[in-house]
C-alpha cells in the first residue's frame, strides 16, 4: 500500500541515489497547454535536504518545465525501481529555475558533477512525498548513459550551445517564457 513520508530520510535517499532515471512533470495554467513529462538521467538529480532537492536540467529542443515552473510553480518528480524491489516514489512540491547565468547558480552547481554545460538547475521545495507498490512497472537492467549529448553540446561549444538555446528555448511549446537570456 503506498505511504506518505514526512521528509526524505535515509531510506528514501538510498532509493532515489541507486535510481539511474527520473521523471519530471509540469503543466501550464491553460487548459489548453500542453501537459509535459520528461526523462532524465546523467546523474543529474541530488538530494539538498530532507524537504528540497534539486536537478541539472541540459539543453534540449524543448524548455517546457522551465516555462511551466516560472508560470505555476508546480512541479513532479517521480522515480521508479525498474531493478531490484518495486516502487515508485513521487516528490510534490513548488520548483524553482537558477539559470546558468544567475549568480547564486555557482554556489548550487557545487552539488554537482555535470557531463554537460547544464542551461539551469531546478529546485524543488518538496510538500509531500509519496510512495507506491510499482508492481507493474517492468524489470529493465541499466547498461549505462548515453554519449550523444554529451558529444552533441562538446561539438556545439559554449557559443553554440548559448546560440541553439535562444533559438529552441526562449519559448514553449504553448508561447510561455523560457530562457530568460538575450
Amino acid at each position: 500500500m503506498g505511504r506518505t513520508h514526512p521528509i526524505i530520510d535515509e531510506s528514501l535517499r538510498r532509493f532515489i541515489e541507486a535510481q539511474h532515471v527520473f521523471f519530471v512533470a509540469t503543466a501550464p495554467l491553460s487548459g489548453d497547454g500542453h501537459v509535459n513529462c520528461s526523462p532524465k538521467g546523467m546523474d543529474a538529480f541530488r538530494i539538498l535536504g530532507p524537504a528540497e532537492v534539486g536537478y541539472l536540467d541540459y539543453t534540449g529542443s524543448g524548455v517546457e518545465t522551465i516555462a511551466h515552473v516560472r508560470e505555476n510553480g508546480r512541479l513532479t518528480i517521480m522515480f521508479c525501481a525498474f531493478e531490484g524491489r518495486p516502487n515508485i516514489l513521487r516528490l510534490y512540491g513548488t520548483g524553482r529555475v537558477i539559470e546558468a547565468t544567475e549568480p547564486s547558480f555557482a554556489a548550487l552547481a557545487g552539488h554537482f558533477a555535470p557531463q554537460a554545460p547544464p542551461r539551469a538547475i531546478i529546485l524543488l521545495d518538496v510538500e509531500r512525498i509519496t510512495d507506491s507498490c510499482g508492481f507493474g512497472v517492468p524489470l529493465y537492467d541499466y547498461r549505462g548513459e548515453r554519449d550523444q549529448l554529451v558529444s552533441w553540446a562538446q561539438k556545439k561549444g559554449e557559443e553554440g550551445l548559448r546560440a541553439y538555446e535562444a533559438q529552441k528555448n526562449a519559448l514553449s511549446i504553448d508561447g510561455l517564457p523560457g530562457l530568460r537570456r538575450e
